[in-house]
């Protein structure tokens, strides 16, 4: 048989060298010189087929005016992206850090303004079609800073073959004078920056040099927050701007300058001021002439006329804006990240509270005032107001609340006692915890507590000023005088639930220092005490001491909850333990906003579809926290795998939600089924309800009997959490 050899063609070439030079020998050799070896070929991925994209720049130069930059391309795995040419669409900026100052009433000491970017691409640009019929509109030319495309010039880009490109600027930075004067400073940081957007990926990338000294180190910066900070409530996705191009923190903040507006609105669109504004949201308020408040939302025009009223924007402020939710120091912070705290711009002050933010104020000179150096009397600095605020909570996380001598008397009803203690274990004094504040019972707390229809929510908290107290030992004792204890209460995991509330002073004005106050006091805050519930197994009359309580399954990751949200979410705020009250089968409220007027109280659906979490399609309908991504709030593991949304773990759970076809009269959900229609019950296809159905779903019980009888819910078969993060935009 004859056998068959597979030659690569390395080993072809190998042979026919061979072959070559016997021929050549056996014609009498030659006197001729071996050629010089050829130069490698560049290793690389055309710029059309890949699927990830880096771009970096390397350098920059400035002569006469003219700015050049080198910058390179790869993809993830660091290989070359070859074949950029000035027709994709690839975009340049060019700013510097000026330092700004302005002029006071004493000529000899001008406020300094510290170091702010100007563009010096700009355009001059009038109103287009200004909405009719909506408030806090001031349509004015406004200037607005750009950036320049390489389509425009046919010999500024230059591809150099191996991966790397050079662009030089078709401005001249040493001669700006319209629509704006921009005087360059060789001194001074100036700031390149690429926006390059193809079919299938955008990168973006900046350069911050000194081109006096070339240095890129050691250099006037202003790096404020990192882009990861704002991941904490945003997609990344979701940040990806102007159409998506733009996805880096450096671009935005180096084009929405000072003197940048919209048109349509009058607005300004300066980075610090606009990122303040939207995120004051619906508290965002001013007064009128007669100083009565009014509401003043932060509103811009997009394009095609769509007005974004950012009013509807529910980042929780309160009790107070927590400057450290965005400005985050210490290890791998920005080089600036403390600039908060430097008082130098009244930018951020009248963002959130507006030019005459209270009848209190006649200047829009907030700095003036409130400054670390020298504050006006009685008023510190910005810092200070803030802490003064949030200090009370800072305190009150210090706190703990005390549960001891659970039981049950002789009718059976739960006893228990309960203290305050302060950072030092003591306990804390009547006057100054909230005597309507209360204590909320739960069983199956392993599970999902105990269903409305058993022991409604209302029946199961108890106020402080329902027991008795005893003044030498600060205790409370409180009997559940509205609830039964379950018939079958022994080995269930029980809970204690504080949402007990310590008094403060406010702050503010001239005052000092924020403490403890005495709850009859005028205008107290009321903080919650920050304190886990209190889980134990029931045994006969109380506590088994020998058993261990069971933990629920964790679904959400409380944390992340606390990343977007400040001290106060609704109410009860000792974190996030909203679904002991908010069952499954809670009972509806009246909102005549919802198809057929009712809409659930259950955790799940305020969670997923309440205008403040479900952005995509409520509220502000901006789309810049989709929430469809289930990491956002719910539980992953060390593989980044998503754990909290596993269906099938409670068949006999049913949902109770209003029929949007029959003024919201009570309907039954089955358990997996309901939680789909958190989200999707106003979105729900024809298709879809026939999929459920299908499968085993309910969706319009009599009763929860009726769906427990009915339901045999097959979801779990095909969607995995792996599945439904992937089908959810992961």
């Amino acid at each position: 048989m004859m056998k068959r050899f597979n030659f690569n063609s390395a080993t072809k070439a190998m042979l026919g060298a061979g072959l070559l030079s016997l021929l050549l020998t056996a014609c009498g050799g030659s006197d001729g010189k071996d050629g010089e070896d050829g130069k490698p070929g560049v290793v690389g991925v055309n710029i059309d087929a890949t699927p990830t994209l880096k771009a970096d720049f390397t350098n920059a130069t400035v002569e006469a005016g003219k700015v050049t930059v080198n910058f390179t391309l790869e993809n993830a795995n660091g290989v070359a992206v070859l074949g950029l040419t000035k027709d994709h669409d690839i975009r340049f900026g060019i700013a510097q850090l000026t330092h700004v100052t302005v002029a006071t009433d004493d000529p000899a000491k001008p406020a300094d303004r510290g170091f702010q970017w100007q563009a010096y691409i700009n355009d001059k640009k009038a109103p287009g079609t200004v909405p009719t019929g909506v408030d806090n509109l001031n349509p004015s030319d406004q200037y607005q800073a750009n950036v320049e495309a390489a389509a425009k010039c046919d010999s500024c880009l230059v591809d150099h073959g191996d991966g790397s490109y050079s662009y030089t600027y078709q401005a001249n930075i040493a001669n700006v004078t319209e629509p704006l004067t921009i005087t360059y400073s060789a001194d001074a940081t100036q700031r390149a920056t690429l926006e390059l957007e193809l079919p299938q990926v955008t990168a973006n990338a900046h350069l911050d040099w000194q081109p006096s000294t070339g240095k890129t180190e050691g250099i006037q910066t202003r790096n404020v927050v990192s882009i990861e900070t704002c991941y904490t409530c945003h997609q990344p996705e979701s940040l990806a701007l102007h159409g998506g191009r733009r996805i880096d923190i450096e671009n935005c903040a180096s084009c929405h300058t000072a003197t940048s507006g919209d048109p349509e609105s009058g607005n300004s669109v300066d980075f610090t001021y606009m990122i303040h504004a939207i995120h004051k949201g619906a508290d965002r308020n001013t007064v009128d002439a007669n100083g009565a408040p009014l509401a003043a939302p932060y509103k811009i025009v997009g394009y095609g006329g769509k007005v974004i009223d950012y009013g509807k924007v529910n980042f929780p402020q309160k009790p107070a804006a927590d400057c450290t939710s965005c400005h985050l120091e210490g290890v791998n912070a920005p080089a600036n990240a403390d600039l908060f705290k430097a008082d130098l711009s009244n930018t951020a002050c009248i963002a959130c509270h507006t030019e005459k933010p209270s009848s209190n104020h006649s200047s829009t000179d907030c700095v003036a005032c409130h400054n670390a150096t020298e504050p006006y009397g009685g008023t510190g600095s910005a810092a200070k107001r803030h802490g003064d605020v949030l200090k009370a909570y800072t305190d009150a996380e210090a706190m703990s609340v005390k549960f001891t001598n659970v039981g049950a008397n002789n009718t059976g009803k739960i006893t228990f006692d309960v203290q305050v203690v302060d950072k030092d274990g003591n306990a804390v004094e009547k006057a100054f915890v909230s005597q309507s504040s209360r204590v909320v019972v739960a069983w199956d707390s392993d599970k999902d507590y105990p269903s409305d229809a058993s022991a409604s929510y209302s029946k199961r908290r108890i106020a402080l000023n329902e027991g008795t107290y005893n003044e030498v030992s600060k205790t409370y004792s409180l009997t559940g005088t509205n609830f039964n204890l379950p018939a079958d209460a022994n080995g269930k995991t029980f809970e204690l639930f504080s949402t007990l509330d310590v008094c403060f002073n406010n702050g503010g004005y001239g005052v000092a220092a924020v403490i403890m106050t005495d709850c009859s006091a005028a205008n107290v805050r009321k903080v919650a005490v920050k304190e886990t519930p209190y889980h134990f197994v029931w045994k006969d009359n109380g506590v088994d001491s020998s058993a261990t309580a069971k933990n629920r399954r964790e679904i959400i990751d409380a944390a992340k909850c606390q990343g977007c949200h400040n001290q106060e979410i609704h109410h009860y705020d000792n974190g996030v333990n909203c679904q002991t009250c908010h069952t499954s089968d809670k009972g509806l409220k009246t909102d005549t906003n919802y198809p057929g007027g009712k809409i659930p109280t259950s955790f799940a659906w305020k969670a997923h579809e309440r205008e403040g979490h479900y952005l995509k399609y409520a509220g502000v309908q901006s789309g810049t926290v989709l929430k469809t991504d289930c990491a956002t709030c719910h539980t992953v593991d060390k593989s980044n795998v998503i754990t909290g949304i596993t269906l099938g773990r409670a068949p006999t759970r049913t949902w109770r939600f209003g029929d949007m076809a029959n003024n919201g009269a009570d309907i039954w959900i089955s358990s997996d089924t309901g939680t789909c229609l958190s989200c999707h019950q106003k979105y729900l296809s024809d298709t879809a309800k026939s999929h459920i159905e299908t499968n085993g779903g309910i969706l319009n019980g009599s009763s929860a009997a009726d769906v427990q009888t009915r339901a045999s819910e097959s979801c779990a078969t095909c969607h995995t959490p792996t599945q439904l993060s992937e089908v959810h935009g992961n």
